[in-house]
């Protein structure tokens, strides 16, 4: 009997043990379902589908169980998402903060659902994502965002958290020092643009803790990716070295680039030509090191020249060096894949001619690179060079820029370049994809956009899916807000206009003319009407949830920005006309219209600079680290950079609560203030060469982000519907 229990034992053991290496996916897909429902996980089943080609999922009932099959962990998750989102109007949203609000009894499938993916890969994130967005992230935001990307099918993610922590190892190892090091890197928020070679030392030295906070955070991310079928895009090395480099290697062919962006020269980067030995050597020793801790899983993000010129222009040689690149990147990993921007050829198109794209992307092997066409929705690349001459390549909707806010993204624009990429866009479009500089306060448009990767129908009628989405971001069917949201789809989501056409002059420095071409647009008077007839059916409407009250908010956000803007061009007309009075009551106007704002923007999570500022702090270990934190948070969603060099003033700009009352506002009561004395005095005021930002506006800038001025609330307040109704009623 002992000799039988025992053999018994045995036999379970090893079918334990075979059970969970077969079934890791449908391991990782439950652990999903419980951390995304909570005890109603408890009537999902999840099935592998064994023997099926592609990615695919399947939706049934078996009594009050929900079966969900697929070929792997990814496709349950999106086939887990399906259903919350076309059998119970649910929205779980990119927002850690926002609670999903699900039926009390579960709908029943009525009829089996089955699903394909129409292409292999599906990519989510930008490299300025980690500094417009993420920086500050802890694992709770992390968490809860990787569940959303394999819920929305991404199965391959930009994963570039913790490699200053892998570069510091590798550079000290080779002789340099402690500072030497910490200081080459730039600040938090600014590191994505140190990872593109634009970048050097500004507002450096990174402290040692949030290297070693960082690493440990990538561990895991990069483990709760794979285990839901998402494949982490790792960097490798581009060039990019430290100056003092050259202390040990004077003989290195090393070369100061031109500083970026008009910043200081000793914030120029310095590249290491890929010709070298030591370009070989030192690629050798950062992806060894980085798949010790990282692991790998062979695909490598590596941009030689994003908006930086090449030190050659010659076919000959942009061939060679990117086949050089990839030599080295072969003998640090045999089956490595090269992933990278074409930005490149977008940004700097007037170089970039198609011989010498042609030489630079065929000088090694297609099947071991993949092309990012990062702004698809204004410019298809794929168009303009012979569909990449056969490198494989994924359609990216790209939608915003520096975290700005504002409604903006086409939903029927991406659907007809999309479907016609996958007719005429080559055998070797791959993928569909986001190139989101932050997460913005449009996330139903990148839904959309993942959504188009599988063989649903519903994507393909517009209307169709707008109504749907109505219904779920509402939590109910609610006529008034389909009504609401098919309007916004005619009239706000119609095209891909220059950004500026949407944005918010509220945001800017206050200057005369320069901005003519924002608030002076034809389209701005049929927008504002065209949001306030969509915003009153929206309040009309009986919504209850976390999505309705952002809709609610934002909607009425971006309203008030327009009447602000109209605003604004009544004034400088009346300033042009010497009509004191109108310039009072408009001046009056908009400072009432920001006072409204901050309340508005107070009652959401997503619109609180407090909380940025808040998360920023919180990676200090002492108060010195909490006060370089909120400095850096504070520089980047504003000035950007110091005084000296200003082109990219305002860029992240965002209508925010704390930043309104605290930056904006008085911006706009300096600039009024002035305006007015300059003309009471007589001092020859001429509107078509007044600037103010020169002297006085600059310097307050200045001291906002380096002595920390204003209170910030880090948590919403009040009920967002109430506090809008309230208000709007005033305009």
């Amino acid at each position: 009997m002992k000799r039988a229990g025992l053999l018994f034992f045995l036999i379970a053991l090893v079918s334990c043990t075979n059970n969970l290496q077969q079934d890791s996916d449908v391991l990782g897909a439950q652990a999903l379902a419980e951390r995304v429902l909570g005890r109603q996980a408890k009537h999902f089943t999840f099935e592998k589908l064994d023997g099926v080609e592609g990615d695919v999922f399947e939706l049934s009932s078996e009594g009050r169980e929900i079966v969900i099959k697929g070929t792997n962990s990814n496709s349950m998750a999106v086939g887990l998402n399906h259903y919350l989102r076309y059998h119970c109007n649910a929205v779980y949203s990119w927002f850690h903060y926002d609670e999903m609000e699900l039926p009390k009894r579960l709908p029943k499938v009525e009829e089996p659902v089955r699903h394909q993916a129409r292409v292999k890969d599906r990519f989510f994130l930008n490299y300025c994502t980690y500094g417009y967005t993420m920086p500050w992230w802890k694992w709770e935001e992390w968490e809860h965002f990787i569940d959303w990307m394999a819920m929305n099918g991404v199965n391959m993610a930009l994963a570039i958290t913790g490699q200053e922590s892998i570069w510091y190892q590798v550079w000290t190892e080779m002789g340099l020092t402690d500072e030497e090091v910490r200081a080459y890197f730039c600040g938090p928020a600014h590191l994505p643009w140190h990872r593109m070679i634009n970048l050097d030392r500004w507002n450096g030295p990174l402290p040692k803790a949030w290297l070693d906070g960082q690493e440990a955070l990538q561990k895991q991310i990069v483990a709760r990716e794979r285990e839901l079928g998402i494949r982490p895009v790792l960097p490798a090395f581009s060039g990019h070295v430290p100056a003092e480099l050259t202390r040990i290697y004077p003989d290195a062919p090393i070369k100061e680039l031109k500083p970026w962006e008009h910043f200081p020269e000793d914030c120029a980067c310095s590249l290491l030509d890929p010709m070298s030995d030591l370009f070989a050597e030192i690629q050798k020793k950062f992806i060894t090191k980085q798949t010790e801790i990282y692991g790998t899983d062979h695909i490598y993000g590596i941009d030689l020249f994003n908006e930086v010129t090449p030190p050659s222009w010659e076919p000959e040689y942009l061939g060679r060096v990117s086949r050089q690149v990839y030599e080295s990147l072969k003998a640090a990993d045999e089956e490595a894949v090269w992933l990278q921007m074409a930005w490149l050829f977008f940004y700097g198109k007037a170089n970039w001619t198609p011989e010498r794209i042609e030489a630079y992307l065929t000088s090694f092997p297609k099947e071991n690179q993949i092309l990012l066409d990062y702004h698809c929705e204004n410019t298809e690349v794929w168009q303009q060079t012979d569909s990449f001459y056969g490198v494989p390549y994924i359609w990216n909707y790209l939608g915003n820029f520096g975290g700005n806010s504002h409604l903006t993204g086409s939903f029927r624009v991406i659907d007809e370049r999309f479907e016609n990429s996958l007719v005429n866009g080559g055998s070797n479009l791959c993928g569909i994809g986001c190139t989101l500089e932050a997460m913005d306060c449009n996330p139903y448009v990148f839904e959309y956009v993942l959504e188009k990767a599988w063989d649903l129908d519903i994507h393909r009628d517009v209307d169709a899916w707008i109504k749907a989405m109505a219904d779920r971001r509402t939590g109910t069917v609610d006529e008034n807000a389909r009504q609401a949201w098919q309007h916004l789809l005619n009239t706000i989501y119609v095209d891909e206009r220059p950004t500026g056409l949407r944005q918010q002059m509220l945001n800017f420095r206050p200057v005369f003319n320069d901005w003519a071409w924002t608030y002076n647009s034809p389209a701005l008077d049929e927008d504002t009407a065209n949001l306030r007839t969509a915003l009153d059916l929206l309040l009309q409407a009986e919504g209850n949830g976390a999505a309705y009250d952002f809709d609610v908010t934002n909607i009425a956000r971006q309203y008030l920005t327009n009447v602000f803007n109209a605003a604004f061009r009544d004034y400088e007309i009346a300033v042009k006309e010497g009509k004191r009075d109108v310039m009072a009551a408009k001046a009056e106007l908009m400072l009432r219209i920001l006072d409204d704002l901050e309340v508005i923007t107070g009652t959401q999570a997503y619109f609180l600079a407090g909380k940025w500022i808040e998360d920023a702090r919180s990676w200090g270990t002492t108060e010195e680290e909490e006060l370089y934190y909120e400095r850096e948070a504070r520089n980047l969603i504003t000035t950007w950079a110091g005084k000296a060099h200003q082109s990219l003033n305002d860029y992240a700009r965002r209508t925010c609560n704390g930043l309104i009352s605290s930056y904006y506002k008085p911006r706009w009561e300096k600039f009024f203030k002035d305006v007015a004395e300059r003309m009471d005095a007589g001092k020859g005021f001429h509107i078509e060469q007044y600037e103010i930002y020169k002297d006085e506006i600059t310097d307050f800038e200045m001291q906002w982000w380096q002595e920390c001025i204003g209170e910030f609330i880090s948590e919403p307040e009040g009920d967002s519907k109430a506090v809008v109704m309230e208000i709007i009623k005033n305009y």
